[in-house]
């Protein structure tokens, strides 16, 4: 969990106090990317039976959206090992990969928990959720003075879902074919 939430943070304000555009854009685009890994959160919660399938497509579309962007690709291999924030978000990008491709191997052992999470078998999928689901129902009970359910985990993450997928095909329709693999990062101020 620390390479998907903790390191990110900490490269994001690196990035920030050193003015390095590239990794700033690719991290805003990572945590674009991660919210749908939130959405599988909320989904094993309220154990939703496809919530590992969507678990896996978030892992593997946060890699993909660190590995996709041309530009900022070009720009990370203009730095040499010298520069510690370039070479720490390379290694965080490896990183990230290998766990992504050990997550998907993990949940493949377990297939039958892709249609049917609520198994017995299927339990060690649900600990980290029920871990989150605890801190989310004492939260809000502190913030809204009202009880947090397991079916209103499975609606927000479905009800999230729908708005996640909608705005995923608006990008695949609009703005993937007019800018392609390029981020637009210069755009901002980047070289």
């Amino acid at each position: 969990m620390i390479f998907l939430v903790g390191i990110p943070i900490t490269l994001f304000c690196w990035s920030i106090k050193k003015r390095n555009i590239a990794v700033n854009k690719l991290l805003l685009i990572y945590w674009k990317i991660s919210l749908l890994f939130l959405i599988s959160l909320l989904l094993l919660i309220g154990k939703y039976n496809y919530a590992l399938v969507i678990t896996n497509i978030s892992t593997l579309l946060m890699t993909i959206s660190v590995w996709f962007w041309n530009d900022i690709n070009d720009e990370l291999k203009e730095y040499d090992f010298s520069c510690s924030l370039t070479t720490t978000t390379k290694v965080w990008r490896w990183s990230i990969t290998f766990i992504t491709l050990n997550f998907l191997i993990q949940s493949l052992q377990n297939f039958s928990c892709f249609s049917s999470i609520n198994s017995a078998a299927c339990e060690i999928w649900l600990e980290p959720s029920s871990n989150l689901y605890v801190i989310i129902k004492n939260l809000f009970n502190f913030l809204f003075g009202a009880n947090f359910s397991q079916s209103i985990a499975k609606f927000l993450g479905l009800f999230s879902l729908l708005i996640y997928i909608l705005g995923l095909i608006q990008w695949s329709i609009i703005k993937l074919p007019k800018n392609g693999r390029n981020s637009c990062f210069s755009e901002n101020g980047g070289r």
